[in-house]
């Protein structure tokens, strides 16, 4: 990694604890520190119930960052963990929580439906349109964590 990159890693680092800590504040949870995982880790993030939350910044295809409002995501997601150590219908509402507040500042701002359909919808042959306009239609929800 080049100095320039480990300067770039270092900002985003920054700009997310501190987002961190006001989404804590605003929910009174426990917070100790926001650290990044390895670049191969296998999950998005992990929470210890001391407060201390890991996450991984970039890809582990391309290497690259990931898109912020993904790092908000996965940050609020941790942030959860903090009240409800589970996946329980409590964590799932207090995640929906947490992103809503997220959005209201600004931070997590994630694509439009729209563009979401569009990116998942592959485009097919005439056979394969045929079928699907007669399959019944039923709404697509996109998984709430990871």
């Amino acid at each position: 990694m080049t100095a320039a990159e480990r300067r770039e890693e270092d900002a985003l680092l920054r700009r997310l604890r501190e987002d961190a800590r006001l989404l804590a504040e605003a929910f009174a949870l426990p917070l100790r520190s926001v650290a990044r995982t390895r670049r191969d880790a296998r999950l998005y993030g992990s929470c210890d119930a001391d407060g201390r939350i890991r996450i991984r910044l970039r890809s582990r295809v391309t290497g690259g960052f990931l898109k912020y409002s993904s790092l908000v995501a996965t940050l609020c997601h941790e942030l959860a963990h903090l009240r409800h150590f589970h996946h329980g219908p409590s964590f799932v509402l207090f995640y929906r929580e947490l992103l809503e507040a997220a959005r209201a500042r600004g931070l997590y701002r994630p694509a439009s439906p729209a563009a979401l359909r569009a990116a998942q919808v592959p485009r097919a042959g005439p056979l394969r349109e045929d079928l699907a306009a007669s399959a019944p239609r039923r709404p697509r929800q996109l998984p709430l964590f990871w």
